[in-house]
């Protein structure tokens, strides 16, 4: 089975991704990020908004085209209320990671089962997974932005026949900047740039120049075209929106230069190896190709120091730099499979026993917990708990077997089985979290139709309510003062309206509250609970 997935690496990358993603995804709800995303290529097929992108009928120029184009066509193709189909293009981009990650430790080290450690570490790091459903942009603007750095080592490695590495650099690196603008030429691009003269040079770059022009050009009239048109299409809309984003940069989400310290942790199954590697003292003289390791280390250090310099910080925004990571990370993995069952020093076998231990532990003892808190013993969730009971007990069965035999490389790909069976088979188990006043939204429209009853917003609600009702939800208020529809009566969602509120909106209307809707799968007090997600049906009728 081993030699299978090293003989065909890239396609035992695509089965990986795709077993783990595409499954039971649909299980976790649209997040915030998402639902503005799916808002706006809904917007685009039902509105036909493809290059004006609004989100409930509003300019939404925040974010770039791309990802939501992309989401779009994958809704026309398989369905617009389908949650896979919309995640579909994010999975597939953590593929493409993970395949440009392969290629370019194939380029780095010249060694196709290296590489494929290295890649298979991306595609399983807590935060590139996490990353397609907490902010869908980045996945695309990252991931694009790999590829263009795969072909730019290329093209700075190579002495002639550069040009088809300029055409593709250029193609992917506009592709980034049509999915989150210039984000990733500073959070991947530059500290790749700046570790790689570091550590390999620019060699005979005069010979290059013209084509890394040619390159910069190529991107630019890729990336910025939409910038431009909106530009001139709703000049006031672009600059009022460009304003306030790059102004966030310096005064939102501000924090200490240290932040980010912790970095490695977001790599999730991989963060103790992922700290050991970073100790170069320790690894200088370990690793099989010190340059191509020094070249991942300074990666990764001179990414994290630039996302530091930027006062505003949120984890999300250290996805990128786990790719060198990752990379950086397969160094150590490789280095224990070739030289563990040496190793007598315990202060060298005592952190990966630790590690793969804790998965080990993690795997067997699962079924014990679940027959304790007696939570996953319902019928609707009773054959996923069994099955990954079993599934779980057995692979962490084969990795107490393997560590006791030392066979490393038999841990790791356990290790990435463990993470496959857990995304497969766990996730199903969250529909044990409901609280009691779940209620979702997904059937008003259809209601509100069939009485021929419009529905309004005083100030706007959440953006999964609105994807989740499934159509616009037009705001009647600005600031203070209230802009009702002329019709005599219309449904109102709002959180729930004060008593200064109903006194005055009760002089020209009857108002009766209808239903709550709460999208909260955590009850009030409960860690994860959000008020924003709860809204109040209104019916307003003229007086």
């Amino acid at each position: 089975m081993l030699n299978k997935i090293e003989q065909y690496p890239i396609i035992s990358i695509i089965i990986i991704v795709l077993l783990m993603l595409c499954i039971n995804i649909d299980v976790i709800d649209v997040t915030i990020m998402e639902a503005r995303n799916f808002i706006t290529a809904r917007e685009m097929i039902n509105d036909g908004n493809w290059l004006l992108t609004t989100m409930n009928g509003e300019p939404r120029y925040q974010k770039p085209p791309l990802p939501s184009w992309l989401a779009a066509l994958s809704g026309l193709l398989f369905g617009i209320k389908n949650i896979v189909a919309l995640r579909l293009p994010g999975i597939l981009m953590v593929g493409v990671t993970g395949i440009a990650s392969y290629l370019l430790s194939l380029k780095l080290v010249n060694n196709k089962v290296h590489a494929l450690i290295n890649a298979l570490i991306t595609i399983t790091s807590f935060y590139i997974i996490g990353i397609v459903i907490e902010a869908p942009w980045d996945i695309f603007t990252h991931g694009f932005m790999l590829v263009a750095i795969l072909h730019l080592f290329q093209l700075f490695e190579k002495n002639s026949n550069y040009w088809k590495h300029t055409l593709i650099a250029g193609l992917f690196f506009g592709f980034s900047i049509l999915s989150k603008g210039p984000i990733s030429l500073y959070a991947l691009l530059l500290p790749f740039l700046l570790a790689y003269g570091c550590s390999y040079q620019f060699k005979n770059f005069k010979t290059k120049a013209f084509s890394v022009l040619s390159f910069i050009i190529i991107a630019l009239l890729i990336g910025g075209w939409w910038y431009l048109y909106v530009r001139l299409e709703d000049p006031v809309t672009f600059t009022e929106i460009t304003s306030k984003e790059t102004g966030n940069w310096g005064s939102y989400n501000v924090r200490p230069f240290y932040y980010y310290w912790s970095f490695f942790i977001q790599s999730g199954l991989w963060t103790i190896p992922a700290f050991i590697a970073l100790l170069y003292p320790y690894m200088k003289s370990r690793v099989s190709n010190l340059k191509a390791y020094r070249f991942s280390f300074f990666w990764t250090i001179f990414a994290v120091i630039l996302l530091s310099i930027i006062p505003e910080k949120k984890s999300r925004y250290l996805m990128p730099v786990l790719i060198p990571m990752a990379i950086n990370t397969g160094f150590y993995i490789e280095y224990l499979i070739r030289t563990f069952k040496n190793i007598k020093d315990k202060k060298e076998t005592i952190p990966v026993y630790f590690n793969f231990g804790l998965i080990t532990c993690i795997g067997m003892l699962f079924p014990l917990v679940g027959f304790v808190s007696n939570s996953f013993l319902t019928k609707s969730i009773l054959p996923w708990f069994l099955l990954a009971s079993v599934c779980l007990l057995t692979i962490g069965v084969l990795m107490l077997i393997s560590l006791r035999k030392k066979q490393i490389k038999q841990v790791f790909y356990l290790s990435i089985a463990f993470m496959v069976a857990a995304l497969v088979l766990i996730l199903p188990l969250s529909k044990v979290q409901n609280q009691a006043d779940y209620n979702s939204i997904s059937n008003l429209k259809s209601e509100l139709d069939k009485k021929n009853i419009s529905i309004y917003s005083l100030s706007g609600v959440a953006p999964e309510m609105i994807w989740q009702y499934g159509a616009k939800i037009p705001k009647v208020s600005n600031d203070s003062t209230y802009n009702f529809p002329p019709e005599p009566k219309f449904a109102i969602l709002s959180k729930p309206l004060e008593d200064d509120q109903l006194e005055y909106l009760q002089k020209d209307y009857k108002i009766e509250a209808k239903e709550t809707y709460d999208l909260n799968r955590k009850a009030e007090g409960e860690r994860g609970h959000k008020k924003r997600l709860i809204s109040q049906l209104y019916v307003f009728t003229k007086k």
